[in-house]
């Protein structure tokens, strides 16, 4: 099988994480504290006062240890808008951000949809992403909705999954024939739904905000029934399906109702779709407020967020998508979708959903790690003896103002200028120390 995670070469971690409290539901860890100690990269065990005369002691008192998060949703920018962003300094905002891997989208300039576009992307990414990093490929050839790329020879070359992102495939017969190629692969389409028939000219959601800010709005529906054509493709053909960045309600009902008829689909949802919803347009601050799928209603946030908990969404995707600050310092209807996510992505949860009360950390920490990496058939971080150490150590008890500089090499960020809880102390990626904010202790 190819490699679908490449991440550049650095000493593996000789570290002992004392006192930490462990959160791991599969592992069976619900917030007890303990030691674990990590061996040239591998979880060599986890107890109590552990020792090893080469293993550096962090203290990791009143903080909290996790798998480490799995981001399939992230826009690189490169090639061709490094200026943006490019795999170091993604890969930097991801570490920060207590993620210890990602999956790029192919929508760059040129497109991911040959193997040798793929093949550049893996060679930067072995000499310098600190976190593990896949690339998605574009389904059909220049994002053109016409012409299938070359799904098997793209597989072959390391391609993590099959993705128009930006863009749908619109036509119903191209979906089934990249669906039944792509089965043989083994990989997943990850769809972004959009019927652009009825989106076309919309700034925001479609509701009593947009009526009042005169903005045109995007219907529900324009999600919701590509949603339910697309799952009825995939039930018919027997084949997966990955739904990107789901908004509304109407599209949790369609997932819902294909989970229920047996489809295999798997679903995610973003922290500004979980965390605000379109009131947050009234500041009309596009670097902010502008997103495609657009912020939806509070209703639209309850049903996601529920549609969270039991599991009908399994994931948790940033959509990172970085802009540059001339392009986004334009009028509202001017400027470009988007705006990023890494590094705030689990505060911005934490904060609005498990401190509240209306998720247990239990369940946000599974729909950003195993979940994710079940979904594109990756290695899912766990705190187990033997696996290699996927691991993010959080202080829940810290605050911060989001401002910048970010990681990031762009600014666009949804939640700029708000508190948020949770900061990421370390991050170790494939046995690799990626981010770290605490100091060794005797």
């Amino acid at each position: 099988m190819a490699q679908r995670l490449f991440q550049a070469e650095a000493e593996p971690a000789n570290l002992i994480i004392a006192g930490g409290r462990l959160v791991d539901p599969a592992a069976g860890f619900h917030g007890e504290a303990a030691d674990l100690r990590i061996a040239d990269g591998l979880i060599a065990e986890i107890g109590h006062d552990l020792r090893h005369p080469d293993a550096e002691r962090l203290d990791a008192t009143g903080l909290t240890v996790t798998p480490g998060l799995v981001d399939p949703h992230v826009h690189l920018r490169t090639p061709g808008d490094e200026h943006e962003e490019d795999i170091a300094s993604g890969t930097r905002a991801a570490a920060a951000g207590g993620f210890v891997a990602i999956l790029a989208m192919p929508n760059t300039t040129p497109v991911v949809d040959s193997a040798a576009v793929l093949a550049g992307l893996v060679e930067t990414a072995r000499a310098e992403a600190v976190v593990a990093t896949g690339f998605m490929c574009a389904i059909t050839r220049g994002l053109d909705g016409r012409n299938l790329t070359e799904m098997g020879e793209l597989s072959a070359a390391g391609a993590a999954a099959f993705s128009d992102d930006g863009r749908p495939v619109a036509d119903a017969g191209m979906l089934r024939r990249a669906l039944q190629y792509s089965s043989i692969t083994g990989l997943r389409l990850a769809l972004h739904e959009e019927d652009t028939a009825l989106s076309a000219g919309g700034q925001m959601h479609e509701g009593a905000v947009s009526a009042e800010l005169g903005l045109r709005g995007w219907p529900a529906v324009a999600e919701s029934t590509m949603i339910g054509r697309d799952l009825g493709i995939a039930r018919y053909e027997g084949a997966g399906l990955h739904i990107c960045h789901v908004s509304v309600a109407e599209s949790v009902a369609e997932i819902r109702r294909a989970r229920e008829l047996g489809t295999d689909v798997s679903a995610e949802v973003t922290p500004h779709h979980l965390c605000l919803t379109d009131a947050a347009v009234r500041g009309l601050d596009p670097a902010a407020a502008k997103m495609n799928p657009p912020l939806g209603s509070d209703a639209d946030r309850a049903a996601l967020i529920d549609a969270l908990a039991d599991g009908t969404i399994d994931c948790v995707a940033t959509d990172h998508a970085p802009h540059a600050d001339h392009e986004k310092d334009a009028p509202f209807e001017e400027a470009p979708f988007g705006v990023i996510g890494l590094e705030t992505a689990f505060a911005a949860v934490y904060t609005h959903l498990v401190e509240p009360g209306m998720l247990p950390l239990q369940t946000v920490i599974e729909r950003m790690s195993s979940g994710p990496a079940l979904a594109f058939g990756l290695p899912a971080p766990g705190l187990a003896a033997g696996r290699t150490a996927d691991i993010a150590v959080w202080d829940l008890g810290a605050s911060r103002v989001i401002e910048p500089p970010y990681a990031s090499r762009s600014r666009n960020c949804a939640f700029t200028g708000r508190t948020l809880r949770g900061i990421c102390r370390l991050t170790i990626s494939g046995g690799r120390v990626a981010h770290r904010l605490i100091e060794a202790v005797a």
